[in-house]
């Protein structure tokens, strides 16, 4: 293994135990980043021939979505071995490669990991399969007997998450139960040898160099699949109180306690990040020191670009890390919703009387193909750069999504034919999956395939990606990719301690913040202009005229 001198954007690796409190993350969804084979799917080694880019952008870490051996039916998600690379991809000695040119430019390295189930291709699933009724190998699965006369009804009416039955038949007659796609049979948690086996696997990465952990649906592992079994009406009914069968058990948190002792087994202890769907009130559990120390604020992610709703969603969650001793996330997309650019191009979502979402909002637009609702696509990628100001001037972690800092809009005409996600599949067609805010980067405007790779996309890439293409943005100071690098060179500079005091400018429609170092961060969320405070403008997201800013814009100052 060779490792090539540092860019002249690296930054030094720091060994400080809590790098990971206010560090920038950006996540990087391997088969659609760069491709360096010319087989149409990104890889390891188009990942680390794309580092210096990555340092010049200026992220701390790069969260890695799953990279291990899988059929594809969920984007990685369906595991066949967590201890290796998927040939098509590379290899472990290109992992490697990989992890030390990160940290050769000052990038810590955290990965997937996908807990709650197993591909169906994983040894052990097969072995279950070959192995029969009441077999060891069946027990680190939900296996169970069905109902009817000859057992040829599922155990339960639970649907997955991908839509259809929870449940699906074997050869003998049993069935096993599967939360997402059949491709992904739940493991048993309760089975002392799955707890062990994932140990092995904690350690097997971090011994080779990685840094943190994303834990995939971490509030799902265990289960309490005692008889009778509840029917679906039954337990949606239930509360999610940390009894719950299926969902955000108290128990969970006696595995976390396990892998915690892993963790700080090493030095400086590895990281972890908790993907929990959970009540606001639990969400402490899975940040405590004690369980996985941080979990993911998704609330951004539902959020209109609306004053009163980010400064609600800021107070609460510095409120939720506060009783954690943690810090918080921000969140505005990631590989699971549709692109924040588009999200805020389009009418605010529909809410219920909690103000939640009462539907995946931009999924009408996707079915229609992207013409109905209309999309205004400038005044989205406009409120989406003034969003990028003001989560990167919290307090807290900021996690980026591959191509938001080139200002990428979520594709909605992929034909379906081209489709992957096993949403679309499994729905049927009722919801149209993920796959438009996964297709392949664009890294010059004229090469095939955008320069993602020499064989094409796996993803179709839409003609317009031409004016997104990284080479067009590079060296233009007015472009989204010059605006993200300037930001994350200044947070560098600014980001001290995890302090944050509102500033009333006398308007609602204008969220106004100090930090320490006398930084103050303005986000006018209206249409109007608004004064700005005195001080230096450092950085803002349009330009700022006779010291007013404009509507639906953020600003940087220094005003001490």
């Amino acid at each position: 293994m060779t490792t090539a001198a540092p860019s002249v954007h690296a930054r030094e690796l720091s060994d400080a135990p809590d790098w990971w409190r206010q560090a920038v993350v950006y996540q990087v969804y391997p088969r659609s980043f760069a491709d360096s084979n010319g087989d149409g799917l990104g890889d390891i080694p188009g990942i680390t021939a794309r580092v210096p880019y990555l340092a010049e952008l200026g992220v701390d870490a790069i969260w890695l979505s799953p990279f291990y051996p899988s059929a594809l039916a969920d984007g990685g998600y369906d595991v066949a071995d967590y201890r290796d690379v998927d040939p098509r991809l590379g290899t472990l000695a290109d992992m490697d490669e990989l992890i030390a040119q990160l940290h050769a430019h000052g990038i810590r390295v955290v990965v997937d990991i996908v807990p709650n189930h197993t591909s169906n291709d994983h040894a052990w699933f097969q072995e279950a399969l070959a192995a029969g009724r009441g077999s060891a190998a069946r027990d680190r699965y939900i296996f169970r007997e069905g109902t009817g006369p000859d057992g040829s009804e599922p155990p339960t009416d639970w649907q997955s998450v991908f839509g259809g039955s929870a449940w699906e038949r074997v050869a003998d007659g049993q069935w096993y139960f599967h939360n997402f796609d059949v491709s992904q049979p739940d493991l048993n948690w309760a089975n002392p040898e799955v707890r062990a086996d994932f140990v092995k696997t904690l350690r097997f990465w971090s011994d080779r160099g990685v840094d943190g952990f994303r834990i995939d649906v971490a509030h799902m592992l265990t289960k309490d699949l005692s008889e009778p079994l509840p029917s679906a009406a039954e337990l949606a009914a239930m509360p999610q109180d940390g009894n719950h069968p299926l969902l955000d058990r108290d128990d969970v948190h006696e595995v976390y306690a396990e892998w915690r002792a892993v963790f700080n087994s090493y030095d400086p202890p590895r990281t972890a990040v908790a993907e929990a769907w959970v009540h606001p009130a639990r969400v402490p559990l899975y940040a405590s020191i004690e369980s996985l120390g941080q979990s993911f604020n998704f609330d951004l992610l539902e959020a209109d670009f609306d004053a009163r709703q980010f400064r609600r969603i800021v107070t609460d969650n510095l409120s939720l890390a506060a009783q954690s001793g943690s810090s918080t996330t921000w969140v505005l997309s990631n590989h699971d919703v549709v692109r924040h650019a588009t999200r805020y191009g389009l009418p605010d979502a529909e809410r219920d009387a909690d103000g939640r979402p009462t539907r995946k909002h931009g999924n009408e637009w996707l079915l229609s193909g992207g013409t109905e609702p209309a999309l205004d696509a400038e005044r989205g990628a406009r409120r989406a750069r003034a969003a990028a100001l003001f989560v990167l001037g919290l307090p807290g972690s900021a996690y980026l999504y591959q191509g938001e800092e080139l200002g990428l809009h979520e594709v909605a005409d992929i034909p379906d034919a081209a489709r992957q996600d096993p949403t679309f599949f499994r729905s049927p067609g009722a919801d149209i999956g993920r796959d438009g805010c996964r297709v392949p980067l664009p890294w010059t405007a004229s090469d095939a395939a955008f320069g993602f790779g020499a064989g094409g996309a796996h993803l179709p890439q839409p003609e317009w990606f031409a004016d997104y293409a990284v080479d067009g943005q590079d060296g233009d100071p007015a472009s989204t990719l010059s605006l993200y690098r300037r930001a994350l060179d200044l947070r560098h500079e600014l980001q001290t301690a995890e302090d944050l005091e509102w500033v009333d400018l006398g308007r609602d429609d204008v969220v106004a913040f100090t930090r320490p170092a006398g930084w103050t961060v303005v986000t006018n969320f209206g249409t109007e202009p608004v004064a700005l405070p005195a001080g230096e403008v450092l950085l803002s997201s349009a330009p700022v005229e006779s010291g007013a800013l404009p509507g639906e814009a953020s600003a940087w100052l220094r005003t001490a």
